[in-house]
């Protein structure tokens, strides 16, 4: 009997996640990633674009072009794909605060190619609930960003109808410690609000509810453990296919179909013996590859060397081949799916099925996904299953190579001394694009400008929908500042719950009970009771995860942990410090902005009186940037192969100890 397809499968849409310093030198990667057989467009924006900032705003401040593209008006998105034809291109843009001016802002500059809006084929992810439980790049409060959200949706159904105008990604949802349960369940409680809120805004006729399921695309997250997630994967795709039939009514099964694409997981690379993430990165890879039912729709795998810093264009270029491999020289296409009929994966399915539904009806029952941001319940969860996950690793239970296990190596020729393992941004950048965006206002007709922001204005105090208006804005000029500002003075800004009160405490770990008694014995040598730490994050990186673990961990071990959320301004943080009377501050940064931010924190310390402060940082820091960082007078450095939290934490009690005189040996 003939096993094979009786034609081979047309490959995944194969991507790299690519944007850093402007949008002309991101055409150029674009441009050169296209001509080595990429199939589609992956764009990272900067912070400021995500948060809605323009270059020249204080709070862009050492962010503007480091962990993506800056795009601040119509001319950055005019630069960013000049050349390359939009109406052929398949772009996923990530951006979420900001979603609908950026998807403005492409309608606009592809219109000017010629290209009508009816034609464009791509997504926007703009999914803003997992930013409030994980990336942190959220602008508005719930309420008003879920508008944002089904305004989009609602015109780009009628106006756009091949563009997916959301992507719930729960791809950030693993990376801050969702297990396979929580990622699907939560991802589909995301996903319920979003139609919900779509079927019940009266926007979109009942009828046309098909249309708008069937442009509702999942971005995920694919781990080394890729059995597992092969089985999470079938796993959605069922309760995705039952969700939208027994909910929504949707008979027609190809707009019932589970449509997904996937970043393998970044974060589970490892600064220590970087070369391993090559087999990580495939074998994460073949969890979403292997099982036919349930393959990606599309793939943009990371760089071997992302926890070192920013990829240069032959580590991109590195793992599109990685994909191309797959695709073209191996067999797999020429199959159906590999494992129906497996009771291995029959059974995990099942299992993530059944656990995902609980989760689901736990979400529904507290009032739905929103309810469940504003207590808390979603963060906190996140907050105690990646402390579980910590707590595996740094006992040897869950195996690291090279990490915890296996650190014995020989020197790597990829990271040589002398080697330039990534790419820099050049810090002139920052100054270009503010001198860019100046000329930009200087340029235009401030009286379209402000009748343009006035119609946004008038619209967001109703209930009309704002893509309109937004594209009014667009083509008058506004900037992104200019944009967000009006909807933020219309919506207010928000602070999202962080999870720390209710995440687990550790009472068996005898390591930490040493750290403890430090702890409890610096206290009283200094006679304050207890010992005050501030965890601060200043800038615009919004990924908290580390810093939570180690307020988490620090809470267990007897110091008193003052810890405000994402985001802060570093004047923000050195009041905080006097204000709570810290013994110690410690910053968490991974956007590339720390020698920024880390001497404006130091600055303002002194000029506040109190430059015996001890200050110790924590990121994805590069060796020469750590010495730079310490010659500044930061007293400890951390990056990410620093795994061991009591670790960490017994060397902050040594700092607090040298910083106040005492010996060094308690």
């Amino acid at each position: 009997m003939e096993s094979r397809l009786p034609e081979r499968d047309r490959p995944w849409v194969m991507r790299t996640y690519a944007g850093h310093s402007s949008a002309a030198a991101t055409n150029a990667l674009f441009r050169r990633n296209l001509g080595k057989g990429q199939t589609g467009l992956s764009v990272a924006f900067d912070l400021p674009t995500q948060t809605g900032y323009d270059p020249d705003d204080v709070m862009a401040a050492g962010e503007v072009g480091r962990v993506g593209v800056p795009v601040a008006h119509l001319g950055d998105a005019r630069a960013l794909f000049d050349g390359i034809p939009l109406a052929e291109a398949n772009t996923s843009m990530t951006i979420n605060a900001t979603a609908m001016w950026l998807l403005a802002l492409y309608v606009v500059a592809a219109e000017e190619q010629g290209t009508p809006p009816a034609t464009l084929a791509g997504t926007t992810q703009n999914d803003i609930v997992k930013e409030y439980l994980s990336r942190g790049t959220y602008i508005f409060p719930p309420a008003p960003s879920l508008r944002l959200t089904t305004d989009t949706i609602a015109w780009a159904v009628t106006n756009c109808p091949k563009w997916n105008p959301i992507n719930v990604c729960s791809y950030h949802l693993q990376e801050a410690g969702a297990t396979p349960v929580q990622e699907v369940g939560f991802a589909l409680a995301t996903a319920v609000a979003v139609l919900d809120a779509v079927r019940d805004g009266g926007q979109v006729p009942p009828k046309r509810m098909g249309d708008v399921v069937q442009r509702v695309s999942f971005f995920v997250n694919a781990g080394v453990r890729f059995v597992e997630e092969l089985a999470k994967m079938r796993a959605f795709a069922a309760l995705w296919d039952d969700l939208t039939r027994e909910r929504y009514g949707i008979t027609e099964p190809k707009q019932r179909r589970f449509r997904y694409g996937v970043q393998v997981n970044s974060l589970g690379l490892t600064e220590a013996q970087p070369e391993n993430n090559i087999q990580r990165i495939v074998l994460e890879m073949l969890g979403v590859t292997l099982s036919r039912s349930a393959r990606a729709r599309a793939v943009q795998l990371p760089a071997w060397n992302e926890a070192l810093g920013l990829p240069r264009p032959w580590d991109q270029q590195w793992s599109l081949r990685m994909q191309q491999v797959l695709a073209y020289e191996s067999d797999l296409l020429e199959y159906p799916d590999l494992f129906d009929g497996s009771h291995v994966v029959e059974g995990l399915v099942s299992s993530i099925v059944d656990g995902a539904r609980i989760e689901l009806e736990k979400i529904l029952d507290l009032g739905g996904v929103v309810a469940a941001v504003e207590t808390g319940y979603l963060k906190s969860a996140l907050v105690s299953s990646l402390a579980d996950r910590r707590r595996r690793m740094e006992s040897g239970t869950d195996v690291v190579v090279g990490v915890n296990r296996f650190q014995e190596t020989e020197p790597s020729p990829l990271t040589a001394a002398g080697a330039e393992a990534i790419e820099q941004v050049d810090p002139a950048v920052e100054q270009a694009a503010t001198a860019s965006v100046r000329e930009w206002r200087a340029g235009r007709d401030q009286s379209e400008v402000d009748a343009a922001l006035a119609a946004l204005r008038e619209g967001a105090a109703s209930t009309a929908n704002l893509m309109d208006a937004t594209l009014a804005c667009v083509r008058a000029g506004v900037t992104t500042g200019e944009w967000a500002g009006v909807l933020r003075e219309a919506f207010g800004e928000y602070r999202a719950p962080t999870g720390l009160s209710a995440a687990t405490v550790s009472t068996s770990d005898t390591t930490l009970s040493v750290v403890r008694e430090r702890v409890r014995r610096t206290a009283g040598a200094l006679g304050t009771g207890r010992l005050r730490l501030l965890v601060g994050k200043p800038g615009l990186d919004g990924h908290s995860n580390g810093a939570e673990q180690i307020a988490v961990r620090a809470r267990d071990a007897g110091f008193e942990v003052v810890y405000q959320g994402i985001r802060l301004t570093p004047a923000q943080i050195v009041s905080a410090a006097v204000e709570e009377d810290v013994d110690l501050v410690g910053l968490s940064v991974l956007s590339g902005s720390h020698l920024a931010v880390v001497p404006a924190v130091l600055d303002g310390l002194r000029a506040a009186g109190r430059a015996d402060l001890p200050v110790v940082v924590g990121g994805i820091i590069p060796q020469a940037d750590a010495g730079k960082l310490r010659e500044a007078g930061v007293a400890r450095v951390f990056t990410p192969k620093d795994f061991a939290l009591n670790a960490i934490l017994d060397d902050l009690v040594t700092v607090v100890r040298e910083a106040n005189g005492l010996p060094h040996d308690c």
